[in-house]
């Protein structure tokens, strides 16, 4: 496979820097009609359709959130077979993010750590550039709040987010679990929970009306909770109705890292050590909603054997991003076949 080749070239720069060449090459070669040709990858991907959200959905491999963060690549990324991109996350201002270096490889564990704070472009780049792609496959958009916005008035900055976001998206992903937002994870406990989802589900419903189109409400959740937490989450969920829950953000724990260099480092970690941890929170999940709303899972999704780990767990959909870095775009076909 030709990415064997390229990720020592990409490795020999900067994360960062990595990834914005990877974005303006998947462009380039998308722009060529190359991508397929160069990583044997085909636009539709492999062919095993899955319904899930009232969504049908190619084949049930997508991008998590965070590698395009602006939506600038969409149709570059989509060449490499996915089923669904994932886009984001968003905040309704632009915002630069923290301050660099904010995103370390730690190889020998394939994984990464990342505080990139919600680094965008904000709301109306994206939407302006979703359009511009005018893509055809299942997209969803992941929307945060402005780190200065106090988390008092966090439910004010998802509603713009997702009342702007909504005409242009498949599914809207509610991100209350980035460990480099500070107090974000609070928004997923008790009354502030309550409160996010009820005004959600109320600006859903008449939006829905507005456009005629229901667009499916997804949380997505951290690893770092108890199952008492989980459970709890899970009731909430439910009691509003929510249409789909993603299971996990990055983590804080540095099990199994812990002497590696970088571990150190502020931020969520993502990739193989984080695997086992999302899956034991996806069981837990399913164990509590009972199948009454599907779970996409993400984190440490590094081959087809972590794939169906999750997909036994009780997931219907996966997502990988850190596994894209290490393993390339074959690792898509792997896991589908």
């Amino acid at each position: 496979m030709i990415y064997s080749f390229l990720r020592p070239l990409l490795f020999q720069f900067s994360p960062e820097t990595a990834h914005k060449i990877t974005l303006s090459s998947l462009k380039i070669l998308h722009a060529l009609k190359l991508t397929q040709l160069i990583f044997g990858t085909s636009e539709s991907g492999v062919n095993a359709p899955i319904k899930v959200m009232g969504l049908n959905f190619p084949n049930p491999v997508g991008l998590a959130a965070g590698m395009d963060k602006n939506a600038e690549c969409i149709n570059g990324l989509a060449a490499l077979g996915f089923g669904f991109i994932e886009v984001g996350t968003v905040t309704p201002r632009p915002q630069s993010g923290n301050p660099k270096p904010r995103l370390f490889r730690l190889p020998a564990a394939q994984a990464i750590i990342n505080r990139m704070g919600f680094n965008n472009e904000g709301i109306d780049k994206l939407i302006g550039n979703v359009q511009k792609a005018n893509y055809k496959g299942i997209l969803g958009i992941n929307i945060g709040k402005n780190f200065d916005t106090p988390l008092d008035k966090a439910v004010d900055d998802y509603l713009i987010g997702f009342q702007k976001v909504y005409p242009h998206a498949d599914y809207v992903t509610i991100n209350i679990s980035s460990p480099n937002t500070q107090g974000l994870r609070q928004l997923q406990t008790g009354d502030e929970l309550d409160h996010l989802l009820t005004s959600l589900k109320e600006a859903q419903q008449q939006l829905a009306t507005q456009y005629n189109k229901y667009v499916p409400l997804v949380i997505k959740i951290a690893p770092d909770l108890s199952e008492a937490e989980v459970a709890s989450i899970a009731d909430k969920l439910l009691a509003h109705n929510i249409d789909g829950v993603i299971a996990t953000n990055t983590t804080l724990s540095r099990e199994n890292v812990e002497n590696l260099p970088h571990s150190k480092e502020a931020g969520g970690l993502s990739g193989a050590p984080l695997s086992e941890r999302a899956t034991e929170v996806v069981q837990q999940l399913n164990a509590a909603l009972k199948n009454k709303i599907p779970i996409i899972a993400a984190g440490g999704v590094m081959s087809a054997a972590d794939a169906q780990d999750k997909f036994k767990a009780g997931a219907s959909l996966v997502q990988i991003y850190t596994g894209l870095i290490y393993r390339g775009p074959g690792l898509i076909k792997e896991i589908i076949n």
